[in-house]
């Protein structure tokens, strides 16, 4: 068994690739335009994978946008993406410029929670040991649900 790719469903497809790649950081890899089935399939892969998956297709996130238009509840019951990163702090305060809620700040140097413009939840774990902690973060408070 090999795992390929986690599907998420998304309802603009311009503003979920700004999210997934020009704030998170993620590559597009592989593009496929369906006009008979009405879809648009998008391969996104995180910069450590992503020589394997431009050869293998995995692991990557697959965006599917259907072009009729549809309602899409429930984000959360999804679960959640997860993705490492070299430095959470560094990462957040990223995302925070760039207009992205942290909804569960990194208080421990470890993990953090933030949300797609499709409400699915992702968490951001450190690699290796938690950093040490600091402010903002520390003091920083929940937002939202995550």
């Amino acid at each position: 068994m090999k795992y390929l790719h986690t599907m998420v469903r998304v309802k603009d497809l311009d503003e979920s690739l700004d999210f997934y790649c020009n704030k998170l950081g993620l590559t597009e890899v592989k593009r496929i335009e369906s006009e008979q089935g009405r879809f648009t399939l998008v391969y996104l892969a995180a910069g450590g994978d992503l020589d394997k998956a431009r050869t293998t297709i995995s692991p990557t996130i697959e965006l599917t946008y259907n072009w009729d238009a549809e309602e899409y509840l429930g984000g959360r019951n999804f679960g959640h993406l997860a993705f490492q990163v070299d430095d959470i702090y560094r990462v957040c305060e990223h995302l925070q410029n760039s207009g992205v809620t942290i909804n569960r700040p990194p208080r421990d140097g470890r993990m953090a929670f933030l949300r797609s413009p499709d409400n699915i939840s992702i968490e951001l774990l450190q690699s290796g040991e938690s950093l040490p902690t600091q402010e903002p973060w520390l003091s920083m408070p929940n937002v939202g649900e995550w």
